[in-house]
Formats: structure tokens, C-alpha cells, sequence
């Protein structure tokens, strides 16, 4: 069972100003099942934040309390605040939150099928007023980051891959003009080149674009060097958080997440053996 203490901390790196803080929150589904246990982290302007950990660890399930979209699946923010730019933004519906700059990246994508890809990116500008030619030229923008989805802009989505679909649903983010991305699960279902791919383009993104990103990923590896700070969750609590490079140094990590130890690559069999005996959670 988890205990009562709070996150183990590994010096996290000096941060820039917070754009988003969530303030030991609790999400309860169904008016019964608690999902998140006094979850509380902080975004840093311009930088990529990974929230990481294994599947049901509660990754997701933050993200929509952040967006807002969890009364879809009636869910619910129990205690806590979530703050973005120091405001107060849990009463907020989720098209305001995107109206504000908040942008969700659905895990599985989420494409229109039926759309070519081009419709799918233009209706990322749906709630736009700044007149087509802005958005003219924020669609190029959007193929120069992309240049498979400039070529596959006439193709129907349902029928591109699972990599061309990615692009296609982070590409129509960057076309409602984010301040910040959700980003959940971005790896899934992708090749290893693919995954290698998409996360160059985030880090462009968010170089080039000054966009924010909270990034929601179960590939621990691939997560910690392109991110900034990580925090890693465990049945709906923050266990640990600090730099992505304290992250990836630190032994617990090395041993349960990466697979390795100063001993060298352990099988999946001790891997799933130190799941019962995790230091942090003694």
C-alpha cells in the first residue's frame, strides 16, 4: 500500500515561472472510486514537463482534470485547485480552456476519419477570429513541422497510419495557436523511429513556438531526455519528481523504470520482482 508521505524530491531545476499548478488535487469517478490521491505539480512557461508512469497509474485521469473533460466520463474534482496563470480554472467548460490556451492531445489520436487530413488540422482553427490568412499561414507553419502530412493532405484520415495520424491530431493543436499542449500517450502504437520523430518535433515546437507541453507517457526513456522535469505517479499519487536528468541518473529509476542497474540490464522478471519492493514506497 502507499503511504501518507509526500513526493520524494531530486532537486528540481530552477523553474522560469509556472503556467499551470495543480494543488493536491483528488478526482473521485462515479461519486465512489477515488483515482487521484493528492496529485500536485507545476509547469514551468516554455518548457516540457513529463508526467510519467505505468498504465493506470492515473496519467490521463490528470490530464482531463486539467482540461476539464472529466464530467464526460462523470469524474470529478474533489479537493484541490488547478491553477493556469494563477487563475482559478476548475469551473471553466473545456471549450473555454481552449479559448485560454489549453489544448488536450487525446491518447489514440482521435482523428475525424472522414476528413482529409487538411480539414482535420483546420478545424483545430475553429475557434479562431484572426481571419483566414492568419490561419493560411499557420497551416503551412503546421506542414513545415510535418512535411508527411503536406503530402498526405488530400488523403482521407482514416486511412492514413498510426504515425501520420499522430502528427495530424498534434498538428490541429498547433492550429488552434496553444499556449500549452496536453499531450497523452504520443508513443503509443508507434514504431520506435516514429516515436523518435514526434518527440523531435514537440521539442521544435516548443523551441521554436515557445509552446508549453505536458507530456503523458508510459516510455520513461524516451520521455526523460527530451523533457525538461519529470514527475512519475503510482496508483493516483506523485511518488518522485525533479529534473529530467536527476530522473534518468537516479538508481530507483534506472532499476524499475529503465530496466537497468549499475550492474547492467536486469531482466523483466527482476524488473517486475523490484515492483514489490520500490524504495520510495517503504
Amino acid at each position: 500500500m502507499l503511504d501518507d508521505s509526500p513526493a520524494r524530491r531530486i532537486d528540481p531545476q530552477p523553474e522560469t515561472g509556472a503556467l499551470l499548478e495543480v494543488n493536491n488535487i483528488e478526482v473521485i469517478y462515479n461519486h465512489v472510486i477515488l483515482v487521484l490521491k493528492g496529485v500536485s505539480l507545476s509547469v514551468p512557461k516554455g518548457r516540457i514537463t513529463a508526467l510519467l508512469g505505468g498504465n493506470g497509474a492515473g496519467k490521463t485521469t490528470t490530464l482531463k482534470a486539467i482540461s476539464n473533460l472529466l464530467h464526460s466520463e462523470r469524474g470529478e474534482v474533489t479537493k484541490g485547485s488547478i491553477l493556469y496563470k494563477g487563475r482559478n480554472v476548475q469551473d471553466l467548460d473545456p471549450s473555454d480552456m481552449v479559448k485560454a490556451g489549453v489544448i488536450q492531445v487525446m491518447e489514440g489520436r482521435h482523428c475525424f476519419e472522414h476528413l482529409t487530413v487538411e480539414e482535420n488540422l483546420l478545424t483545430g482553427a475553429y475557434t479562431r477570429r484572426d481571419g483566414a490568412a492568419a490561419i493560411a499561414a499557420d497551416l503551412e507553419r503546421v506542414y513545415d513541422y510535418f512535411p508527411r502530412l503536406r503530402e498526405r493532405r488530400r488523403s482521407q484520415a482514416g486511412y492514413t497510419s498510426g504515425g501520420e495520424q499522430q502528427m495530424t491530431a498534434i498538428g490541429r493543436a498547433l492550429m488552434s495557436k496553444p499556449e500549452m499542449i496536453l499531450l497523452d500517450e504520443p508513443s503509443m502504437g508507434l514504431a520506435p523511429q516514429l516515436v523518435e520523430q514526434i518527440f523531435e518535433i514537440v521539442r521544435a515546437v516548443n523551441e521554436h513556438e515557445g509552446v508549453t507541453f505536458l507530456l503523458a507517457e508510459q516510455n520513461t526513456n524516451v520521455a526523460l531526455r527530451y523533457a525538461d522535469a519529470g514527475y512519475i505517479l503510482e496508483s493516483g499519487r506523485v511518488v518522485m519528481e525533479g529534473s529530467a536528468q536527476d530522473l534518468r541518473e537516479n538508481p530507483d529509476v534506472k532499476e524499475f523504470y529503465l530496466g537497468m542497474s549499475d550492474k547492467g540490464r536486469k531482466s523483466f522478471r527482476d524488473v517486475r520482482s523490484y515492483r514489490r519492493r520500490k524504495r520510495w514506497l517503504s
